[in-house]
Order: structure tokens, then sequence, then C-alpha cells
């Protein structure tokens, strides 16, 4: 059987891929090596951005009940006081290099209150997004292993070695979402340029003969960094002793019990290991995002250190970003570039993340001249400006895209405004799950609506009213992001256009 777009990858990235997919009727197969979902320690929650997008596919109901943000903020230590902006009465939402100042609020803009963190360990999302994912249609196989691909102008030819052998599968396009490792970047030769680590990571759930022989937080040491928290058995170390030798191989007892030592200046000891995992800090992206009917989304394209949470969130934008253009492609009416613009929007999203991730290196260093530069920084980040610029970075709140459209909101991901439809309270968020591109109407404007009436079968338009409308009409495209606001109807047809193709006649 052929398809018209397999996922080599099963991890969050690439079952949210196909459920995006899905959405637009794609028929959709995930290809994954592993035969059960890796129960090694990962992401913890998705923060910023990919908070948002979650919830406005409403994946945040299928995942259960889950631990209240407040637990990632810091615990006091020492004097009872807790460092940078901690002390402020704003919820503290993150931290950077180890310092809890990143602040939430009414900036965030998404469809979650505050700018907090899903607290969801990456298993549990993983699970989720499987078994929604087969629900919606796509079909997904564990236990099979992409061995060799050839692309021509009409597809992609995968062989792929199968529990019950090898064989072949064809499809229309391909997207490797196959990890930092990725198989699908090497066999296409796309370059993965970069920085080298210069340090080895430890991240861990264990159990000590001494509960309390650290305390929980961030903290620097004379080594580099160790974190506890906000599990009891979760424990943290970065060393600046160089990268790791081998970080495939397995994390002994003794190993992890080494550095926890070093780093925590005690001779406690580590009576059980439930999972372990060893990482370093090199950051690398690949020059291109696609070559033919190939293309990379998530760590495929990308890897850095976990530092702030960053690399879910970005996965999932990418995601987001790609499913409806490859769609348009699969249905025919995506405009001439569309796809051009998957690269030319998330290679330069991702290029900050890799950048703030090495500022959080160099940050997170022993020695008094970083000991210096922390203080001086979280002196600055203390301010409300600075802080709101710096939690926006991070969370890439402050994100936007070229679209052309000179209005505030143009490019920008758009609030999740309370709406009123047919006397209904509603929201942006509320109007999202569709994955449709959604023209709205907030100032009962007659000429917008007949301007993209050619356009019906792709633009669902829905008349509304809001006590905050920030414009008078906005169309979002399908991953939350405006492509046009205002009033200019010429404007509006231009975008309209631009993002989904020829009008119908």
């Amino acid at each position: 059987m052929s398809y018209d777009v397999a996922i080599v990858g099963g991890g969050p990235v690439g079952l949210f891929l196909a459920c995006e997919l899905r959405l637009h009727g794609v028929r959709t197969v995930v290809l994954e090596r592993r035969t059960e979902i890796d129960q090694t320690i990962k992401a913890g929650g998705v923060t910023g951005r990919g908070a948002d997008i979650l919830a406005r596919r409403n994946v945040v109901d299928l995942l259960g009940d889950l631990p209240d943000a407040g637990l990632m903020r810091p615990r006091p230590v020492g004097d009872g006081s807790v460092p940078g902006a901690a002390r402020s009465k704003a919820p503290v939402v993150g931290h950077f290099a180890g310092l809890w100042i990143l602040r939430g609020g009414a900036h965030s803009g998404g469809a979650r209150s505050g700018g907090a963190p899903l607290l969801v360990p990456q298993q549990v999302l993983e699970s989720a997004l499987e078994k929604h994912a087969t629900e919606v249609g796509a079909v997904v196989r564990r236990g099979h292993a992409l061995t060799r691909l050839d692309q021509d102008d009409h597809g992609v030819v995968l062989t792929v070695e199968g529990p019950e052998g090898p064989y072949e599968l064809r499809a229309g396009w391909l997207v490797g979402c196959d990890g930092g490792r990725s198989a699908i970047r090497k066999m296409t030769g796309i370059a993965f340029p970069g920085l080298d680590g210069v340090t080895t990571g430890y991240q861990a759930l264990a159990e000590f003969d001494d509960p309390d022989f650290f305390p929980f937080g961030w903290h620097r040491t004379a080594h580099g960094m160790m974190a506890r928290g906000p599990l009891r058995e979760r424990v943290l170390t970065v060393e600046f002793d160089g990268p790791p030798v081998d970080r495939s191989a397995p994390v002994s007892r003794e190993e992890l019990q080494a550095s926890v030592r070093r780093q925590s200046g005690t001779e406690v000891t580590i009576t059980t290991v439930h999972t372990a995992t060893r990482f370093t800090d090199n950051t690398r992206q690949a020059d291109t995002y696609r070559i033919g009917r190939v293309l990379l989304a998530g760590d495929a394209a990308h890897v850095h250190p976990p530092f702030g949470g960053q690399g879910l969130a970005l996965g999932l934008g990418d995601a987001v970003n790609l499913g409806w253009k490859l769609a348009a492609e699969v249905a025919g009416w995506a405009p001439d570039g569309l796809l051009d613009t998957y690269l030319t929007e998330r290679h330069p999203a991702a290029a900050r993340v890799l950048h703030t991730t090495r500022a959080q290196v160099a940050l997170m260093a022993p020695g008094p001249r970083v000991d210096a530069l922390r203080d001086v920084f979280a002196a600055l980040a203390e301010t409300d400006e600075a802080n709101r610029l710096l939690t926006d970075l991070m969370s890439d709140r402050d994100l936007r895209y070229e679209v052309d459209v000179e209005h505030r909101l143009a490019g920008r991901y758009c609030p999740d405004l309370p709406l009123t439809v047919h006397g209904t309270a509603t929201s942006v968020a509320a109007l999202s799950p569709s994955g449709r591109p959604l023209l709205l109407d907030l100032d009962d404007h007659t000429g917008v609506r007949d301007a993209v009436r050619p356009w019906a079968d792709r633009i669902e338009v829905v008349r509304a009213r809001s006590d905050d409308a920030p414009a008078a009409a906005m169309l979002v495209r399908p991953d939350g992001y405006v492509a046009w606001a205002g009033e200019d109807v010429g404007g509006l047809r231009e975008a309209c256009a631009r993002w989904f193709g020829a009008p119908r006649e």
C-alpha cells in the first residue's frame, strides 16, 4: 500500500505531525524502530508555545490529571531566600541557566494562562499522541526500521526492516522525525554543522541512602551544576570536563554516583537507579530541512542541550508549521513556495534556541568570573522589561514570521481571545482543534467576509464579538499565526492567495 506521507520516528514530534496531517485527510504512516515507548528519563514537561499548541488541538485533554506547575518553582534554600525573580509576586515559570528568574504574565498570549509549563513526562505524551494518531486514522508501525530510501519526482520508496522481514513502501513524501542521530538526514547527505559539547551531563531518577543529602533546586558547584526536583528522586548534574566518550553506553550506578558525589561534595550512596541518561551540550542544525520530497523535523533537524526545556516545544512548533503546508501540497492547492516557508520560518526559530542554550552553558560554567557575570545578569533580569524579553525568548512567545502585512499582530501567534459567537461564549483556542484556517470577523465587516468567499472550501469564517478585539478582522493560519489583520480587503485577498492558493472559480 502507498501513503501520501511516511514519517520515520514515533516520538512526540512524529506522532503529533501524523495527527496534524490526518486533520486534513492525508494518508499517513509512522514507522518507529522501537517496539515499545522508551522509558528512559527524558523531558519532564512542555513549555511555552509548545504547551499552547497542544492545548489548541485539545491534546491536553487526553493527558489526564497532571501535577501543578508550581512544583517547578524553586524551594527555599540556605537562609530561606530564593534567588532572582522568585522574590517577585509574579509566578515563576522557568529558569535560565539555573537562575529561576522567568516570570509568567498576561504577555503569554497563549491558550493557557500565565505561561505555565505543562508538566507531562514525555512518555505519557507519546502514549497519548500515539493513541490519538491511530484513532484519527494514522497507521503506526512499531518495530519497523528504515534501511534505505530512494526518491524521484513523484515520491519516495522506502526499504523497511519489519518484524516479519524486509519490505518496500511507497509514499509521496517522507519526513524524518528520527532524532539527533537521524538516519534520514544521513541517507540524504544533509549537512549538520555546529559546535561540539564541552560538558557531560546526567539526568536520573534514583534512590539515595540520605534523601536530604542536597537541597532541592538548581545550584552551581565548584565543578558545574547540580539540580534536584521537582520529583524527589530526580537528580541532574552538569560537569565541565568535556563531552562523554560514549553517549550511547548504559549509565552505571557507579558512574552516576561518582558525578553526584563530585557535584554535591558528599559521600552519598545511590541505592537504586530507576532510569538514567547521559547528555552533552553540543549544538547542531541541519543546513536545510528539505531535499526533494524528504523533509526533517524536530531533533533530526536541530540538537541542543535540554536546559530550559525548549527542545520539545521547538519540535512541536516544527510539526504544526509543516503539517498544514505539506497537506496543502498533497491536496494540490498549495501556492508556489508555500512548502519553502517551512524552512524560512522554522530554521531561524531553531537557530535562536541553539543560541540561547549556548548562552546558558556559558552562564553555568564554574569559576569566579562567571560568578560575577551571573550576579550582573540576574540583577538586570529583575527589571520588568528585561524579564519580559527573556521570558518571551525562552518560551518562543516573541516569535514573528515574515508575512508582509503591516499590523502589530501580523506574523505573530494569535492571542487566545475570549469570543462570543451567536450568543455563546467561546475562544480562539476552542475554534482551533480542526486545524482549518480561520477568518475572525470581529467587527461585523461584510467586506472581509465577501473577500474570502472564493476560498470557502479552505477557510472557515467566524463572525464573533470580543471586548478585547485587537483588530477588526484577523486571518489565522492553521498553525495559529496571524497571516493578516485589519480592514484592508485587498490585502486580505493577497494574504489568502499567498497562503491558501488560487481562489475557487
